[in-house]
């Protein structure tokens, strides 16, 4: 929910960001880039990377990736089923104080999200793998899209594929955003303050396919997992 700035600010800090994302330890040593935690009947990043290669745009223009991007790159895709975007990934650590996100950790760090959990506090993104999407605007409007806060959503990232939530709101010309959990489960640097990746992640967010409670993880997983199979058409 905070304007965004950006993360690195020279092409050595960029290359420093990069090097510290490599391949997570738990990719198969055998080279082949499985991730080790997916199950045989899991979906893979590539199957789901296939399914997005071409983009059928649903916003009325482009997003920018932070608030000092010169210009706008990022388009929504949509499919019939899911609405679909390329971007880098910031580090949202908005919600519940706790000792990874806070003021001291996050400059930016604001004591609230834009959805709530069952019991009506604001997420914790520090344990909570969640996605931000931009604020309702002129570029394009999630809630159009049969999206709302607890929409389950598919986050690719090298060989890694994570399932989380709709959590968050942020700029209405900004794009590229989740939650300190979600970046860590995916092997993204997650402090907020220097972390996140540059490009390469791939967010897929299915119409229709909000959970409750929002905060449990279990079934963003077990949700997340089956409409990943329906999408590549398993």
């Amino acid at each position: 929910m905070r304007t965004r700035m950006l993360a690195v600010t020279s092409a050595a800090c960029g290359a420093a960001l990069l090097g510290a994302a490599a391949l997570p330890a738990s990719a198969s040593a055998s080279g082949s880039g499985q991730d080790a935690e997916a199950g045989a009947d899991e979906v893979t990043a590539a199957e789901l990377l296939a399914e997005v290669r071409g983009c059928s745009r649903i916003s009325k223009g482009k997003y920018r990736t932070d608030s000092g991007s010169a210009r706008a790159t990022v388009p929504v895709c949509g499919t019939r089923n899911a609405v679909f975007w390329k971007a880098d990934m910031d580090i949202d650590c908005d919600g519940r104080k706790t000792r990874a996100c806070n003021r001291k950790t996050d400059p930016y760090f604001l004591p609230e999200t834009a959805f709530q959990s069952s019991r009506g506090e604001p997420l914790d993104s520090a344990a909570l793998p969640h996605v931000v999407v931009p604020g309702p605007g002129k570029v394009w409007d999630y809630r159009k899209s049969g999206l709302t806060g607890g929409s389950v959503v598919a986050v690719v990232y090298r060989d890694r594929v994570r399932y989380g939530v709709i959590g968050d709101t942020g700029p209405t010309g900004i794009i590229g955003e989740a939650s300190y959990a979600m970046a860590k489960s995916l092997g993204i640097d997650p402090d907020p303050s220097t972390g996140g990746a540059e490009s390469g992640v791939t967010y897929i967010a299915f119409k229709d396919s909000r959970i409750s409670p929002i905060e449990s993880r279990a079934r963003a997983q077990s949700r997340g997992a089956a409409l990943a199979r329906e999408f590549v058409g398993r």
